[in-house]
This record gives structure tokens, C-alpha cells and sequence, in this order.
């Protein structure tokens, strides 16, 4: 069953644990740098996903995805500016050309005919999570409990479609719009377990000082990528591929993921995917 709630509703019943978890939400950035570089602007669209995309202490964009949009587009030679959006309008936002490419850790798993896409540039794990002390080991321990996941995510997805036969058809599921809830509805006792990217868990236990326990088994390992719409022309999926290929060889890729990730190598093995 799905029950979806916005970030409103909830802030109603959790309201300081919300606001905590939100905090550095993304809004439009890079703004005035990549005005001032000269360059023609791409406007990357995406949302607040620590380690991939947040505010620093300074206000300025940063993160996985931004390091590596700013030094790829430089290379193409554009300036990255990043927005926020609402990311279940982030299809209908790059078709219309509002955005140019919806960069974010997003998945390509199941994915790949709705975008053009450049990618996978790294390896992700989308895993599910729950407090330390629970009794839930395994994903058959899910059945009857509830699961935060995020709407149009691929956790949703694999939860409700019934396609994945590890999963009890039984787990209550709350779609939420911001993805940073996710872990306040937890904390405060609203759900069970939440599902999402392993990096992201990891980055949240770290900033905020909590110990979740992810599931040994992933729900899915797949690749991340950046997505273009299908009516677009301009070649530059197929350029960023390209200069993916050059990061990884100089090894810029390892060295920007090295700065958030331990053994970083790891997340740039690309070609095991599928395997």
C-alpha cells in the first residue's frame, strides 16, 4: 500500500526533526560564477542530496555532482549552474527545456529509454536502512512494517510494482516529496526503515551523528547518470560521455570522489555493472 505525504504534512507532526534534516536545502546555485566565467551557461537541474549536491558553510554549491558537472562542462566549454527543482517534475522540466539535464545521483536502472543519457559515471547501491536496535534483518522482515521512500524514486518503484520477489507485498510504503524527511520520519518513530542511496545514508549518519543499520542485501546496484531530454539535439550526452572517458583516464573522477568517499575506486567500476 502507498500512502503519499508531502513535506508539509509532515513537518506538521515532526516539525524540528524535519527542519534539521532540511537544512542546506539547494536552491538555485552557482549562479554568479558561471555568469562571470563567460562561458554559455548549462542549467543542471537537481535537489539537495548530500554527498552528491548541498550548500557548504558558505552558501555555495558543492559536492560529488557539482565537482564533477563544473570541471566536465568546463571542459565542453560551458559554465554549470545548478537549480533546484522539484524532482518529480524533472521530466516534464527537461523536455520543456527549462532545465537542460537533470543531474543528482540519479539512477539509469529501468530508465534508459525515457532520456538521453551520458553515463553511468559511478556505481551506486540503493540499500535500505533501519535504527541500529531493530529487529529487521532481511529484506522478508519488511513484511507488515512501513518504509519511507522518495516519490518517482527507484526504491518506490521496486516496492509497489511487486517486481522484485525478495520483497513482502505487505510493506506499507510513504512516498515523500523531499527526500531529506525521509530520515526525520524515521528518527521520530513514523516508519520502520527508509530505502534510499547508500552514499546518501552514510552522509546523513556521518553530519548528524546517528547510527542506522543498512541491510546486508542491496535493493539494487546501478549506475548513475545524467539525463537529457530525448528531443534533444544538441550532442551533449554524447559529448559529457567523452569527457567522462577523459576524467577517468587522467583520473580526475577518482580524485574529486576521493574527497567524499573512502576507496573511490570502487564506485568508478562501471563496467561490472550488469555483470
Amino acid at each position: 500500500m502507498k500512502h503519499r505525504i508531502s513535506r508539509r504534512a509532515f513537518l506538521r507532526g515532526c516539525t524540528l526533526l524535519a527542519a534539521s534534516a532540511a537544512v542546506g536545502s539547494l536552491t538555485s546555485c552557482g549562479g554568479t560564477d558561471a555568469k562571470d566565467s563567460g562561458l554559455p551557461l548549462i542549467i543542471v537541474g537537481s535537489d539537495t542530496y548530500p554527498p552528491y549536491i548541498y550548500l557548504n558553510n558558505d552558501g555555495v554549491p558543492a559536492g560529488i555532482d557539482v565537482e564533477i558537472a563544473t570541471e566536465a562542462f568546463r571542459r565542453m566549454g560551458y559554465a554549470a549552474r545548478f537549480e533546484s527543482i522539484d524532482w518529480e517534475q524533472k521530466t516534464n522540466l527537461v523536455e520543456s527545456g527549462t532545465i537542460d539535464c537533470i543531474w543528482g545521483c540519479f539512477s539509469m536502472d529501468g530508465r534508459e529509454e525515457v532520456y538521453r543519457w551520458a553515463g553511468p559515471y559511478m556505481v551506486s547501491r540503493q540499500v535500505v536502512a533501519v535504527d541500529a536496535d531493530s529487529s529487521i534483518r532481511t529484506f522478508s522482515d519488511l513484511a507488515g512494517k512501513t518504509i519511507a521512500v522518495q516519490s518517482t524514486g527507484k526504491p518506490e518503484e521496486l516496492f509497489l510494482s511487486g517486481s522484485d520477489p525478495r520483497l513482502p507485498q505487505t510493506v506499507e510504503v510513504f512516498s515523500i516529496e523531499d527526500r531529506n524527511v525521509q530520515y526525520a520520519m524515521m528518527a521520530c518513530g513514523y516508519v520502520d526503515a527508509i530505502a534510499a542511496h547508500e552514499t546518501g545514508i552514510l552522509q546523513y549518519m556521518k553530519d548528524n551523528s546517528v547510527e542506522f543499520r543498512i541491510l546486508e542485501e542491496p535493493l539494487l546496484v546501478t549506475g548513475l547518470g545524467v539525463a537529457f531530454a530525448k528531443n534533444d539535439s544538441r550532442g551533449l550526452d554524447h559529448q559529457l560521455n567523452d569527457t567522462f572517458a577523459q576524467m577517468r583516464t587522467d583520473g580526475t573522477l577518482e580524485q574529486i570522489l576521493g574527497k567524499y568517499l573512502e576507496h573511490a575506486s570502487q564506485y568508478l567500476e562501471v563496467d561490472t555493472l550488469g555483470a
